[in-house]
């Protein structure tokens, strides 16, 4: 006879640095990126690894990383071969949905511990040869250029239903619901802004793991985001549309940028003999049709609350995935939410979304923004290409007395 449990808790949550495209962190396949993130988590959170029953990581472009790409990053992080591992692929989401599954699991009593996040070197994601492609095309410049498609674009940026880009549809919400380029630069401005503050004050040594990487024969060590003092801000409203080159008001500047990285949590139930550091309190999952994907968002966190017999007010903290800036204005608009309650340490406009590992960063930015202030709940929520969204609500009052439920055989 077992208790159920009522929620999960978190044990660990560490990301990597956030590379630029082809920057420090490129030399590193995902799977490499995610061994830091999964070690050092584990490290910290004092689980040992024996306790591990099952990895779960997110990730949009296997392609050329090897077989079983989750397998991989559990074993180079040291863990035993009796771990199960299980990659999961839902665009953005992906590595929030990995965090999703993993309670789902602990709860279930089907795993007590487990490894959960997201990993993605979208530098290193290849060209690839397309369906059409004939064999000698390979060999004639021309008929290469036809035939070739490029991973990262096709299956991490496309929509698929709309045969557009992400950022194309960005562009319609932008220009139906009248959002102008100087209030994406603003927003994206002020995303930079605290970022950078974040980063001159120390604030993410707390979530970040170094990584060694090899550069010329030497061994370099790399603990800081690359993008934040990586861009002149002066030359933010200079930059010209990427989308819609006559009118467009999405840019390469008020839009997420091309990275690499990785980011992994512990979860399990609840252990008086460990510190949890907060508890997976509630999740959501919505879906609108795919050229509606930026709204997503705010239906998710309404679901959440919902479930959570929350109100907005009621939480401290939101972490809203900036896939563009018009996005996350448009949820916050849609909700009225507070922001100075929004992206308090910037977002993925200044640090970077590398897609696979971007759901699962910003639960482990806002676990650790929680923490920083003392403060107590927090809701994740993510844009998901193809028109979905998913949730995690974070509580970080924890205890024995609540974590357990009826008793089940």
């Amino acid at each position: 006879m077992r208790p159920l449990i009522n929620y999960s808790c978190v044990y660990g949550a560490i990301r990597t640095p956030i590379g630029r495209f082809h920057g420090s962190l490129s030399s590193l396949p995902a799977p490499d990126l995610a061994s830091f993130a999964i070690g050092e988590a584990l490290r910290r959170s004092g689980v040992p690894k024996e306790k591990i029953s099952d990895v779960i990581m997110g990730n949009v472009l296997p392609a050329g990383i090897g077989q079983a790409p989750a397998r991989q990053a559990m074993l180079k992080a040291g863990l035993p071969d009796s771990v199960h591992a299980m990659g999961v692929s839902k665009v953005c989401g992906s590595g929030l949905t990995a965090v999703i599954l993993a309670d789902d699991l602990v709860r279930l009593h089907e795993s007590g511990f487990i490894v959960a996040g997201g990993m993605e070197s979208m530098s290193r994601a290849p060209c690839m040869c397309g369906p059409d492609c004939e064999q000698n095309s390979l060999y004639e410049q021309d008929s290469r250029k036809e035939c070739c498609m490029e991973h990262m674009v096709h299956d991490g940026l496309w929509d698929s239903f709309n045969d557009m880009h992400m950022g194309e549809i960005a562009e319609l919400l932008a220009r139906k619901e009248g959002y102008s380029r100087e209030v994406q630069d603003e927003f994206a401005m002020q995303s930079f802004t605290r970022a950078r503050n974040a980063q001159e004050r120390c604030r993410f040594s707390a979530e970040i793991v170094p990584v060694e990487v090899v550069m010329n024969d030497e061994i370099k060590i790399v603990d800081k985001d690359e993008s934040p003092f990586a861009n002149d801000l002066s030359r933010l409203n200079q930059l010209r549309p990427v989308f819609d080159k006559e009118n467009g008001t999405v840019t390469a500047g008020n839009a997420s940028s091309i990275s690499d990285g990785a980011a992994a949590l512990v979860l399990g139930e609840f252990d008086e003999n460990l510190n949890p550091m907060a508890r997976i309190a509630a999740k959501a999952s919505v879906s609108r049709p795919p050229d509606q994907f930026p709204l997503a968002p705010a239906d998710c966190i309404v679901s959440l609350l919902d479930h959570w017999g929350m109100q907005k007010n009621d939480i401290d903290l939101f972490e809203i995935n900036e896939a563009f800036s018009v996005t996350t204005l448009a949820v916050c608009d849609k909700l009225g939410l507070d922001n100075s309650r929004v992206n308090v340490s910037g977002g993925a406009v200044a640090l970077g979304h590398p897609i696979g590992a971007s759901g699962a960063r910003i639960l482990v930015t806002l676990l650790h923004d929680l923490i920083e202030r003392d403060l107590k709940r927090g809701v994740a929520v993510i844009c998901i290409g193809g028109g979905e969204a998913v949730a995690v609500g974070i509580e970080r009052d924890v205890s024995w007395s609540d974590a357990f439920g009826l008793w089940a055989f």
